[in-house]
Parts: C-alpha cells; sequence; structure tokens
C-alpha cells in the first residue's frame, strides 16, 4: 500500500517533526478493519523512512478513539486485490501491526478522545508510549460479551500494567472504566479536559522532539525497555490467533452474533 492510498485514516505531517494518524471513520465510532490495520503499517514505515519524522500522535476523529476491530467481509470484497494480497486474513490478532508498534524506533503517543473499546485500547497499549485521555473518554473489554478473547497482546500487556488478579476480572467480566479508573490502574498516564487533551499531547510530542529532547537517547531508551519483552509479545500473539481462531468456530460466538440482531443477551452453551 502507498500512502495515496490511504482512506481510512488522516495522515499529517508537520515540519517540526509532529506527525498525527487520526483514525477516520466516524460513521462506525472508528472500528478498525484489515485495511485500517494496514493503513497504519504504511504510516509507520513511511515514518521511519523519513527522518524529519519525530513523533506519532494516534487519535479519533469525533467523539471516538476507536470502537474496536470491524470485521465487515462486503468491505474487502470491494478492496482492489493488490491491496487485499497485502492482508493476511488469519492474522485476527494482528501480530502484524502490534510487532510494527513494538519495534517503531519513534515515540508513539495516543489521545484517546473518546470511547476506546477491545482492539481500540489494546492497540494503544501495546502501541503508545504514552497514552493520554479525555475526561470523558472510557474504555471496554468487551471480548468475552461476544465469546471472543483480546488481541494486541493484551493477554501478556493487561497482566503486567495491572497484575493478574485484576487483568483476569477486566477480561472475564467484560468490564467497562472510566478514564479516571483506568488512570488509577496505570494504564493511562494523565486524563484532561476534553478540549485541552490535543494541545497538551503536542506540548508532549515537542518535548520529545529536538532542540527539546535528545532523540537519539528516546530511540535507545525505548529500544532497551522493549527488546526484553520482545519474544514474549509475539508469542502471546500466537497464542492468541490460535484462541480467536478457536472461538470463531463456536457456538457461543454464534449466539453472541445472534445477539446483535435480537438485542437479547446471549445464551452460552460453553462449546
Amino acid at each position: 500500500m502507498k500512502i495515496e492510498d490511504i482512506q481510512d485514516v488522516l495522515y499529517e505531517k508537520e515540519e517540526n517533526g509532529i506527525c498525527t494518524a487520526t483514525l477516520n471513520t466516524p460513521e462506525r465510532k472508528n472500528a478498525m478493519s484489515f485495511i485500517t490495520f494496514l493503513e497504519l503499517i504504511t504510516i509507520l514505515e513511511d515514518m521511519e523512512a523519513d527522518k524529519n519524522a519525530r513523533v506519532l500522535i494516534i487519535t479519533g476523529k469525533g467523539d471516538a478513539f476507536s470502537s474496536g476491530g470491524y470485521f465487515n467481509m462486503n468491505l474487502l470484497s470491494s478492496t482492489p486485490k493488490e491491496i487485499i494480497d497485502q492482508i493476511d486474513l488469519e492474522d485476527i490478532a494482528q501480530k502484524r501491526i502490534c510487532m510494527k508498534l513494538w519495534n517503531f524506533s519513534k515515540p508513539v503517543i495516543a489521545a484517546i478522545n473518546g470511547l476506546a473499546v477491545g482492539a481500540g485500547f489494546t492497540m494503544a497499549l501495546a502501541g503508545a508510549d504514552l497514552i493520554y485521555a479525555s475526561e470523558n473518554a472510557w474504555i471496554g473489554f468487551y471480548f468475552v460479551k461476544r465469546a471472543v478473547m483480546a488481541e494486541f497482546a493484551a493477554h501478556f500487556l493487561l497482566p503486567f500494567y495491572v497484575g493478574f488478579q485484576r487483568a483476569k476480572e477486566m477480561v472475564y467480566f467484560g468490564e467497562k472504566l472510566t478514564a479516571h479508573e483506568a488512570e488509577k490502574l496505570g494504564l493511562i498516564n494523565k486524563v484532561l479536559p476534553p478540549d485541552e487533551l490535543l494541545p497538551f499531547v503536542r506540548e508532549q510530542a515537542l518535548r520529545l522532539i529536538p532542540p527539546k529532547g535528545p532523540s537519539m537517547s528516546l530511540k535507545l531508551m525505548k529500544k532497551t525497555m522493549h527488546s526484553y519483552f520482545t519474544d514474549i509479545l509475539s508469542k502471546t500473539l500466537d497464542l492468541e490467533n490460535e484462541g480467536l481462531r478457536a472461538c470463531l468456530q463456536t457456538a457461543d460466538f454464534r449466539a453472541s452474533l445472534k445477539s446483535l440482531v435480537t438485542k437479547q443477551e446471549p445464551k452460552f452453551k460453553g462449546k
């Protein structure tokens, strides 16, 4: 994919070194498709090749950061074959982009401007060095409600951040957290009023860019912090892919899909 092919993400580059990727499908609350993830990979590769691109800010258009994954096969059927050929439809856990983000040499800041559900938050947790959120933002770990499991190495990252017991409680019961609750757990760096979020994030970004920030030092610190956990992250993603493929074959998953139509609570059978 080329930069000019990008449609789901608004990509902006500034002379000061700040780059912004805005998830730009507000009509679906910025839910991310396989194509969206490919676009984000293209942006990361473009920034790696550009020495003047220093910091990436990821945010969402409208009142949502992202409502999670968007797996609409009709969307793929209308996509050019040369783009589809670049997508691994078996990579449900999104290992490719997760590892791209994890190994990305430049700082990434997530500006959570609204709801962040499922992959809408786990992507930020895996890929952002710093996460800031507006006061009206919230996080939903709703995987269990769809009889599936998390992706983006959340099964390693959540226990790493909040401990095993709390992480299990969050995913077992499909919890919803306010921005302030997530901040107390250490999942978010700071919560700000909505109109102060992006200005604050930009200020933080400028602190990471010369002349204020020593970019080489930052690059080496990030690499050193991440390198020890790279193999763990990769193995977790493989296990998530294996588990997700199994979940999608279950009667419970089919019941969860039916509940979206009937608007009733799904009745799971454990198989």
